[in-house]
C-alpha cells in the first residue's frame, strides 16, 4: 500500500469562511491556494477543495453499517493506526461533536478497523478510520 497517489475532492459548503477556519483550525489542514469562491487544503497528503455553493436543505441520509447510522455521502482518509487515535484524541479535546464516536468496527473479523464520523460545519460527513494491518484495507 506504498505510494498511494494522492487523492483529489471538491465538497460544497455555504459558508466558506466557517468552513475554512473548521479545516485549518480544527482539523489542522494546510491551506493552499484559494479564491472568494474556493480554498485549497492539505488533508493528512490529499487535495482537499472546498467550494462555496448555497446552503441546502437536503435531509442527511444514512445506511446501516456494524449497528450505526453511517451518514452517505461521506468521505475521509485512512490514516496509519496511531495517528488515527492521537487524531481522535485531538478532535475530542477540540469539542468536536461526532456522528458516530471513534470505536473498533467489525471487531474480530476481516476488515477490522477502527472509524469515527462527523460533520463540518456545512453538514459534510467526514470518516476517518485505521486498520491494524493495512491488508485488511480490502479483505472480504
Amino acid at each position: 500500500m506504498n505510494n498511494i497517489a494522492p487523492f483529489h475532492i471538491a465538497i460544497p459548503v455555504h459558508n466558506l469562511n466557517e468552513c475554512r477556519t473548521f479545516y485549518r483550525d480544527i482539523l489542522n489542514c494546510d491551506e493552499g491556494r484559494s479564491s472568494e469562491h474556493w480554498v485549497d487544503f492539505n488533508l493528512f497528503g490529499h487535495q482537499l477543495v472546498i467550494h462555496y455553493k448555497p446552503k441546502s436543505e437536503n435531509d442527511i441520509h444514512t445506511n446501516a453499517v456494524d449497528g450505526k447510522a453511517v451518514p452517505v455521502p461521506h468521505f475521509g482518509v485512512v490514516l496509519p493506526w496511531d495517528t488515527f487515535h492521537n487524531f481522535a484524541y485531538t478532535l475530542t479535546k477540540k469539542g468536536i461533536k461526532f456522528v458516530i464516536d471513534p470505536y473498533i468496527r467489525f471487531e474480530g473479523l476481516a476488515g477490522e478497523q477502527a472509524t469515527m464520523f462527523f460533520l463540518d460545519p456545512s453538514g459534510n460527513a467526514l470518516e476517518f478510520k485505521a486498520f491494524k494491518d493495512i491488508n485488511q484495507l480490502f479483505a472480504k
